[in-house]
């Protein structure tokens, strides 16, 4: 059974700080593109970051650019998000998601499998 379960999601000031995981299960992690998309209150869906299979190739919407780091450890099927200075715009349920080629594509609809999602809320 295939699974991506996020974690790390919470509320947190503005200006602060959250490190968002994904952990998979039940296919080949390191086979497969990652993505993070968001999606908030009333919004469409909105592509964070993608990081290709091996990890060499990295992708941040302009939102976030210089903001969040995508990282992946295929040794223990994890996929990361580093967030920092994070703002109230940046308020969302954040997924994880996975494809099945080794670059990147920037349009959601390539990734199959899919998290459950974690919220995350920027609020003072």
């Amino acid at each position: 059974e295939v699974r991506l379960v996020e974690s790390g999601g919470g509320s947190v000031e503005p200006g602060g700080s959250l490190n968002l995981s994904c952990t998979a299960s039940g296919f080949t992690f390191g086979h497969y593109a990652m993505i993070w998309v968001r999606q908030a209150p009333g919004k469409g869906r909105e592509l964070v970051s993608a990081i290709s299979s091996g990890g060499s190739l990295v992708y941040y919407g302009d939102s976030v650019k210089g903001r969040f780091t995508v990282s992946r450890d295929n040794a223990n099927n994890m996929l990361s998000l580093q967030m920092n200075r994070l703002t109230p715009e940046d308020t969302a349920v954040y997924y994880c998601a996975a494809g099945p080629f080794r670059g990147i594509y920037v349009r959601a609809a390539h990734y199959d499998y899919w998290g459950q999602g974690t919220q995350v809320t920027v609020s003072s």
